[in-house]
């Protein structure tokens, strides 16, 4: 890195960004594919499906601040949050293969093993990706080098994103027609994820050994859990990113765990395509999520451009109001109306990929601002802040679809009343509308722009610099 403008070389910002497309991989698995997973698969009702989501909820609630203040608190030879990508990925991959696994159980057997198998494995989502995200906060301590990283990082989620829902479920269809009988799906689901868990093991590794940290804590800093709660307690521009990840995942959750539902019922292609050439069926509403990411991808390439012309604050408001508007007009369209619903997806999921850059690296941001106004940094526990808003707006968001889907009387594997259908349709309108737009009203009430941050990381190096001075005197005495 150099030292003077504190920027990353290529290869450091690409093992960063590897890191979050092992991550996304099994989160958009969890957004588009779960609820329905263990309504039509593992066989649980969507009420139930709904609640467990939003009980298991309660504990991730204490579960994620907890690992960023361990993390905080970690100090190992390969930094404080490194080390948690290599130990524990294995047993992440591990995890995701079990919970994607139909033992043959009685119904409330099933149930139990769904909810220890799904506590489990958002417990290992936390214990990796709490520390993943606070890297970003410590690999380098310059504002416009960290947007970048945050594309980076937002390039390959996508990216990871994209393959995934291009070959999961055509996997899961592969493998199930390997096998004869009953159950065919549920193993065509468990061998899917191990291929899955495989890829995951590799690519954090990867960031594991190609990545470093660099911005430490003030050696005079005290560091005490009390005060940094209380810090964080008191940093309004902090509540306001939560607020804004809450509602972006409520917005994106809503809308990923209903398309397959939408396209099956609604638009009812429920038909696939063969690939003839690698022997695999490809069902036509993952063309629909493939280029949904694909969108997702260009708005994450979009957006240092755009937050350099207009500031992050504004590029995320215009986003998300556009994302909004195109939301709505989702519920008008016709089932067959093909080309508008694309058209749709791609403005809705080329805004909704230009703010998550914005976000993560506000993020970063609000860690500088709670150390520049109170002395004291906890990279960690503000980082796991944004894991927790985005597992527990992903988390509303579907239970909400399963609970809706329960109201308007779904049933699965039938053909839906029509009352159902609207709810579907609902589903993919007005409920992520709203929250696109509340997660961009948090937003305008923001105040890190980008002068307030030249002034706070201007002030933040002063420090560090007369701090590194005192520090040659004491030794020369």
């Amino acid at each position: 890195m150099d030292p003077k403008t504190h920027r990353l070389k290529l290869r450091e910002k690409i093992g960063y960004g590897v890191g979050d497309a092992a991550c996304s991989m099994y989160w958009k698995i969890f957004t588009m594919y779960l609820v329905y997973f263990y309504t039509d698969i593992f066989g649980i009702t969507a009420a139930a499906a709904g609640t467990l989501l939003l009980v298991t909820r309660i504990w991730d609630t204490a579960n994620d601040p907890l690992m960023g203040v361990i993390a905080d608190r970690t100090s190992t030879k390969y930094g404080k949050f490194r080390p948690y990508l290599l130990w524990f990925a294995i047993p992440f991959a591990i995890i995701g293969v079990l919970t994607f696994t139909t033992p043959d159980f009685g119904y409330t057997g099933k149930l139990v093993y769904a909810y220890i198998t799904y506590l489990m494995m958002m417990m290992a989502y936390t214990v990796v990706n709490v520390p993943y995200g606070a890297l970003l906060g410590v690999m380098s301590p310059n504002p416009k080098e960290r947007t970048k990283l945050g594309s980076y990082r937002f390039i390959f989620a996508f990216a990871g994103s994209l393959v995934i829902v291009a070959i999961v479920e055509p996997l899961a269809i592969y493998f199930a027609a390997l096998e004869s009988g009953p159950g065919t799906e549920a193993f065509g689901w468990q061998m899917a994820m191990t291929v899955v868990g495989i890829m995951f093991v590799l690519m954090v590794f990867f960031t594991f050994f190609n990545t470093k940290e660099r911005v430490l804590p003030l050696k005079t800093q005290k560091t005490s859990l009390k005060d940094d709660l209380k810090d964080l307690v008191a940093n309004r521009q902090w509540w306001l990113l939560v607020g804004a990840g809450i509602f972006t995942l409520i917005f994106n959750a809503v809308r990923d765990g209903t398309i397959i539902y939408y396209f099956r019922y609604y638009v009812e292609t429920e038909g696939v395509i063969q690939l003839a050439f690698i022997d695999m069926a490809y069902p036509f509403s993952s063309f629909f999520m493939v280029i949904g990411q694909a969108s997702n991808l260009f708005g994450v390439l979009f957006a240092a451009i755009f937050a350099s012309w207009i500031g992050k604050r504004f590029a995320y408001i215009t986003s998300m109001m556009i994302a909004t508007i195109a939301s709505i007009f989702f519920f008008f369209l016709g089932a067959e109306q093909i080309w508008l619903m694309f058209t749709f997806q791609v403005v809705i999921s080329f805004n909704a990929g230009l703010i998550l850059p914005l976000l993560i690296s506000m993020y970063a941001d609000a860690a500088d601002y709670n150390e520049w106004k109170q002395g004291r940094r906890a990279t960690g526990l503000i980082f796991s802040s944004y894991t927790t808003s985005q597992k527990f707006g992903w988390t509303l968001g579907s239970a909400l679809v399963g609970y809706m889907l329960a109201v308007f009387g779904y049933q699965a594997g039938v053909a839906q009343t029509d009352v159902a259908l609207t709810g579907i349709r609902t589903l993919m309108s007005f409920i992520p509308a709203a929250g696109a737009f509340i997660s961009g009203a948090f937003i305008y009430f923001y105040k890190l722009d980008e002068n307030t941050m030249l002034k706070i990381t201007t002030e933040l190096e002063e420090r560090r610099e007369e701090e590194g001075m005192k520090g040659d005197d004491e030794n020369r005495l």
